[in-house]
């Protein structure tokens, strides 16, 4: 909760919508490049794959998270393992994102590393998710 309240307070000091889509991408990558080895790694394909396939998606810090919104709302997420001491870092998605199907879907993905299967994957579920 402390990380959201620096976020937001950050976010009321910035004049235009340059300056804060470009602070935003650097705090992002800020808080990748403070990750340790095994989470960094995912969370810079993570950021790649979101950029590539859904470049309306505007990064920002959600929670001490990296995330991807539209209009500001948060559609999607990386959550580092070293996070919450979990074995697993997590892809998740919000109820923003446009994955529904049928009357159960899935809203979050352990992740312990990446194979290029995994990459299509989740730049399918992006794609989907930002409709």
């Amino acid at each position: 909760m402390k990380e959201r309240a620096k976020e937001l307070k950050a976010s009321a000091r910035r004049t235009t919508r340059a300056d804060k889509a470009a602070e935003e991408e650097a705090a992002v990558l800020g808080k990748i490049a403070e990750m340790r080895d095994e989470d960094r790694v995912m969370a810079e394909r993570i950021h790649a794959i979101v950029r590539a396939t859904a470049p309306d998606l505007a990064p920002k810090l959600w929670y001490g998270m990296p995330s991807y919104a539209r209009d500001g709302k948060v559609v999607c997420f990386f959550q580092s393992a070293e996070k919450f001491k979990a074995r697993y870092a997590t892809l998740g998605f919000s109820d923003q994102a446009h994955l529904d199907e049928g009357s159960m879907w899935a809203t979050s993905y352990g992740l312990t590393r990446l194979t290029p299967a995994d990459e299509s994957r989740i730049a399918a579920l992006v794609e989907q998710a930002a409709r």
